[in-house]
């Protein structure tokens, strides 16, 4: 069971003049998501402790609740601008990726509510690093194809999926940012259609580490800052709607460079808040 000081609240409880701080800063990350077509959840994360003053494992929890409702927004405005036949023509990738991601997604969750804060900490910082990295290739390279045959796709895809479900339970994302250039590179899947897709994948996935999370009392954060999640993802929300209009207005080489740099000094602080 995680211990109690892992759900510790944050350091001030969320009077009225706080909550317009909150949805300004969900807005905020909501905006630098929709800008690159991902949820932003990995900006979130550093705020929600170095600002809010979550310990690791609520915050994770917290992250992982307002992700899970961004995607449920997402995913019928993604599914009109990709037609639901070119989707549903590539059921074979989703439930190859979720075959992995449903098992790390437990194994995930299993491993952030049994590690000390401090481990917790560390990993998370690596993992924010991770996630730059990510973003890096994905909008920075043109991806290509591995190329590989059916026989090796297909135990590829699982192992793929069971890291980024590892990733996305730890660090409370919906794993955009891994899940599609590995559409993209195992399947050979354009990318507009990898989004998609991932969105598909990403939604199972989180709901497996809510039900893992909710078997150790760890849902009670959101119970006692509910209008505080609430407000900071209805913030995300709004945000991700205006970052989606504000796509391609700021040249890519100039915009992920930048929010690449955020995610590693984010990464550094949460190594040093351990």
């Amino acid at each position: 069971m995680a211990a109690d000081k892992e759900l510790a609240p944050a350091r001030s409880t969320y009077s009225t003049p706080s909550l317009p701080l909150a949805f300004g800063t969900g807005a905020a990350v909501g905006v630098l998501g929709g800008m690159i077509g991902l949820g932003g959840a990995e900006f979130r994360l550093p705020l929600l402790i170095g600002l809010f003053g979550f310990a690791a494992l609520a915050a994770v929890i917290v992250n992982k609740a307002m992700s899970l409702v961004v995607v449920l927004v997402a995913l019928p405005a993604r599914l009109a601008a990709v037609p639901a036949s070119e989707v549903a023509a590539h059921w074979p990738v989703a439930v190859n990726l979720l075959a992995g991601s449903l098992l790390g997604a437990w194994a995930g969750a299993t491993w952030a509510v049994r590690m000390r804060g401090s481990t917790l900490y560390k990993v998370l910082a690596a993992l924010m690093v991770l996630m730059a990295a990510a973003l890096l290739l994905t909008h920075l390279t043109t991806l290509g194809t591995l190329g590989l045959p059916l026989w090796a796709q297909v135990p590829g895809g699982v192992v793929a999926g069971f890291g980024i479900g590892v990733v996305a339970a730890i660090m409370g994302v919906a794993g955009g940012e891994l899940l599609i250039p590995t559409i993209v590179l195992l399947f050979a899947v354009d990318i507009k259609t990898a989004g998609s897709l991932s969105l598909l994948v990403s939604l199972p996935t989180m709901l497996v580490a809510f039900a893992r999370y909710s078997r150790d009392g760890s849902f009670a954060v959101l119970g006692t800052h509910r209008r505080f999640t609430v407000v900071m993802a209805s913030g995300s929300i709004a945000g991700a709607a205006l970052g989606g209009l504000l796509l391609g207005v700021f040249p890519d080489l100039v915009l992920i460079p930048a929010l690449a740099v955020i995610l590693v000094v984010s990464g550094v602080k949460l190594a040093r808040h351990a």
